[in-house]
């Protein structure tokens, strides 16, 4: 008896022992946290598994963010509630990353140092129409199909339907009721609205718009935001109504040319039931909304640096809409499920520079 109690003693030791020397063994995680400020608009991307997987197999990072408005990342403090300063923030859009490089103004938070920045991800503004509207707008010269993708070449003829009271019926189109607009998002309140009024600043001029002419694109912009009536805050409403009441309720919006990726390959049934339907149409002109991040520290720019791998990229662009890299760089159109798409983006005028936005906004709020 005693010699089976001590055989049980025995390998009980042996298995205590052996979990020991297997935690010790066990090789630790190296992966450093790293924490960002980001600006909206990426959510998704940010948080996706497969990128979260790459970060922390291949650079060691596991991720960490915090949301913030893009106003606010450029007027308080940056820093995490542990009142630490951020490893990186990430603008979703360039006028807030141009406008915190400069130095600080007096009434403004003191800058971080930055130690590397990077356009990471763009888009560019788009109008989604409908196929027998893009038909007729085809047949009134105002449209052309090139290749698979739709252009609109006149762009300051669409504007002057809008600014003339034109109905849809008046240009061939009888089942739709009403008054042709394009509907947008708030550019007082929402970035692509903000986005999409500098295009049209810029397409009014004639050219681009800064300090010297703005004041002569103020009046038109305050007429033609009158016409526009009711405007959602926020992008993903707009372009749920968009998809959901058809053309009868929204004929024409403005968004950003992710969505329609996004939403085919998040809604794979959805997209079956309206992707022969549903028109891109590039307006050319059109501009761009880029996602810029800067890093304020050595694991920042880690984390900087890891964005340029192209597994991520590859991601960002097949899952989710961002072109990334340099032009016709790591994204194939043929890589995702939606027709009409460009390899590259050849008409399209500069971002204005964010005070000349700020001027915008204040007039249309007034």
């Amino acid at each position: 008896m005693k010699n089976i109690v001590k055989g049980v003693i025995a390998f009980v030791a042996v298995i205590v022992i052996g979990i020991t020397v297997s935690i010790i063994m066990k090789p630790r995680d190296k992966a450093v946290t790293v924490m960002g400020a980001v600006g909206g608009g990426k959510e998704n991307f940010l948080a996706d598994p497969d990128i979260l997987a790459i970060l922390h197999d291949k650079y060691n990072i596991n991720l960490k963010v915090d949301n913030w408005s893009n106003n606010k990342l450029i007027k308080d403090t940056i820093e995490t509630k542990e009142k630490k300063d951020y490893d990186f923030v990430f603008f979703s859009d360039e006028r807030f990353y141009e406008y915190y490089k400069r130095p600080a103004a007096a009434d403004e938070a003191p800058r971080l140092k930055t130690l590397k920045s990077n356009i990471v991800l763009s888009t560019p503004i788009v109008i989604y129409s409908w196929d027998t509207i893009c038909d007729t707008l085809i047949s009134n010269g105002l449209v052309e199909k090139i290749q698979d993708t739709y252009y609109i070449v006149d762009m300051p003829a669409v504007l002057s339907y809008i600014e003339n009271n034109t109905k849809w019926s008046d240009i061939g189109i009888k089942d739709i009721y009403g008054k042709i607009n394009i509907a947008s998002t708030d550019p007082v309140t929402s970035s692509p609205g903000t986005t999409y009024y500098g295009l049209l600043a810029s397409i009014m001029n004639e050219g681009y718009v800064d300090e010297s002419n703005i004041d002569n694109v103020l009046p038109k912009l305050k007429d033609f935001y009158k016409l526009s009536g009711f405007m959602n805050n926020t992008p993903a409403d707009l372009f749920d109504l968009y998809l959901r009441m058809g053309k009868g309720a929204y004929p024409m919006i403005v968004d950003y040319e992710k969505s329609i990726i996004d939403f085919a390959n998040n809604n794979p049934d959805g997209f079956n039931k309206v992707k022969d339907k549903v028109r891109i149409l590039y307006p050319n002109p059109t501009i761009w909304n880029s996602h810029c991040i800067m890093s304020f520290s050595e694991n920042g720019t880690s984390y900087v640096d890891a964005l340029a791998d192209p597994e991520i990229q590859k991601i960002a662009w097949e899952k989710y809409g961002f072109r990334t890299g340099v032009v016709g760089g790591e994204y194939d159109v043929n890589s995702v499920p939606v027709k009409g798409i460009p390899q590259e983006i050849t008409s399209a005028t500069k971002g204005l520079q964010k005070e000349i936005y700020d001027k915008i906004i204040e007039a249309l709020k007034n």
